[in-house]
Parts: C-alpha cells; structure tokens; sequence
C-alpha cells in the first residue's frame, strides 16, 4: 500500500475493524483491535463525534484502500477503468481489485494476507503461464494458470487448511502448487471480507 512502513495494526484501529493485514494475528486474541478499539493517538471520550458527510466517505474509501493494501493512486486508476466497463461501477472496481494477482494468491492460500502475498509476489515466488511476474497489480485473466515456485512447507499447508475458502472462481492444486483462473469474478464474487459502502467511495471520487 503505496510506502507505508508503519505498524499495520495501527490501520485497523485507525478504521475500527479488522483488516486482515496481520494472518493469524488477526484472529486471534492477542489481535491490537481487540485489545485497544480506539484509533491511534485518540484518548477516551464519553461522547463520541460523529463524522461529517466528507468524513464518512473518506473513511470508506480508506478501508477499501488498506483492506487491499493498495496506494491512493492505484485505487485511482482502478476506479477510471470501473467508470470505462459499463454497468456498475461499484462491482466493476471490485472485481479489478479481486484480480489483482496478490489478492489472488492470499484468496487461494498461498499467503496469510494480502501483505504478504504482495511481498512473495515482488520476490518472484509465482509464474503466470510459465513466465515470472513480480508485479502485485497484475491483473489476471480467464484461464491463466499461476505456479507458487517457493518450497515453503508452511504456506503449503495455510492453503491445505483453507481449501473450502477458496472462491469458486479459482481452482487450487496444493499438490502442484498452481492456481486456475476458472472465470471473472462476479456475483456473489464481489462480496467483501468486510462490510463497505461502495457508493460513498464512488461519492468521493465525484467531488
């Protein structure tokens, strides 16, 4: 997510929800979410402030932007390829950011969140159709075949363990280490691992 170098708990609590950036950590207790729900920096209050109409938008379009670990810039350019598809614009920006290869490789297992997958795809640890490509924002395609190159026992069996969870668009082989894109993500697809307002991003973008 563009140079951002700081803890990435202090994410998730800047947006008081999980964001998954940590893998086990995440759920389990010793998560900094549950232990601390206030944002970073912001002392007890008895009366929480509520947010104006700008900051509600901006704290969604946040949430997108950390939930993928992505730039402000990326999920620009994104955004203009959603506008340029036709239909709605909301599940259009959804299904580019679920293409993206290194949220490929955290929905297939290969990697316990979308950071780590982003840093395992930058060291060329995949190959699509048999060439190395070490670029995160890598949009995949109907058909591509992706192959995990690292022996790492480890992540072999975090994608044995998360077989089920796998969306019904791809196919994981655990034994050849590869993945299939079977088809386009949509429908129920474009679901989010947590509840965000797609309309306020598009909002926010429209000032």
């Amino acid at each position: 997510m563009g140079k951002y170098l700081g803890p990435v708990c202090r994410l998730c609590r800047r947006e008081g929800v999980k964001l998954y950036l940590k893998g086990e950590k995440c759920y389990s207790s010793k998560c900094p979410l549950v232990l601390r729900k206030r944002p970073p920096g912001e002392l007890p209050k008895k009366i929480k402030s509520s947010l104006s109409e700008y900051g509600l938008r901006f704290r969604e379009k946040q949430k997108l932007k950390r939930l993928y670990f992505i730039s402000e810039r990326q999920l620009r350019r994104f955004l203009e390829i959603a506008r340029s598809e036709g239909g709605v614009i909301g599940d259009n920006l959804i299904s580019l950011l679920e293409r993206r290869l290194d949220n490929v490789v955290y929905r297939a297992g290969f990697a316990r969140s979308r950071r780590e997958a982003r840093m395992l795809v930058s060291h060329k640890h995949f190959k699509i159709n048999g060439h190395y490509v070490n670029i995160p924002s890598y949009l995949v395609e109907e058909g591509d075949k992706i192959e995990f190159v690292l022996d790492n026992q480890e992540l072999l069996e975090n994608a044995k363990g998360k077989k089920d969870k796998v969306p019904q668009w791809l196919k994981v082989d655990t034994d050849t280490k590869t993945i299939e894109v079977l088809r386009l993500p949509k429908g129920e697809d474009l679901r989010l691992d947590i509840p965000i307002n797609m309309l306020y991003i598009i909002e926010y973008y429209s000032r």
